[in-house]
């Protein structure tokens, strides 16, 4: 008896979690539409880590880079990332306790004719950690991870509004 109300109570959690739409971190794909599947990135960049995440993270949602230009339906055109590191609060020795730390980069989207069918557009990530002045480089390491898990975000946000402008530029 204990076991199956043990089994009943947790496909009862499971449901519950899969009706309210819970989904891990980093497992909603994207939908797009076949169309924009075919993409080419532009790039000054192109081994930079943040150009390998894109290509990663557009891969993932079913996007097909394209070897050549011509053989694309859409180019991505990305713009370098842009970190910057912030103080946001001082401790009592006058020294940072708080940074805020921020990621951006734009984008745009050009057509097969090279017309532009998405303007410039600038995603952002914004995280903060507290400073402790006596451990440099743990906190040089924290910046270093940091850095890798905002350019993964700063990814999948250009992913989503992407995907997002695609559907809207179908059904509108």
């Amino acid at each position: 008896m204990p076991r199956l109300i043990a089994r009943f109570s947790l496909l009862t959690c499971i449901a519950l979690l899969a009706s309210c739409g819970f989904q891990l971190r980093g497992t909603g794909g994207v939908a797009v539409s076949e169309e924009w599947r075919s993409m080419y990135l532009v790039t000054s960049n192109p081994n930079s880590e943040f150009s390998r995440e894109i290509r990663a993270r557009f891969a993932a949602n079913g996007i097909q880079w394209a070897e050549q230009e011509e053989d694309a339906n859409y180019q991505v055109v990305l713009g370098p990332e842009h970190f910057n590191q912030r103080n946001l609060s001082l401790n009592s020795e006058a020294r940072a306790a708080e940074f805020e730390l921020t990621m951006s980069a734009t984008f745009s989207v050009r057509d097969k004719q090279n017309k532009l069918v998405m303007p410039d557009t600038t995603a952002n990530v914004l995280k903060q950690m507290e400073n402790d002045p006596r451990n440099v480089v743990g906190k040089a390491e924290e910046i270093r991870i940091l850095k890798s898990e905002m350019r993964a975000e700063l990814a999948q946000q250009i992913m989503r509004r992407i995907a997002f402008f695609a559907a809207a530029s179908r059904d509108g």
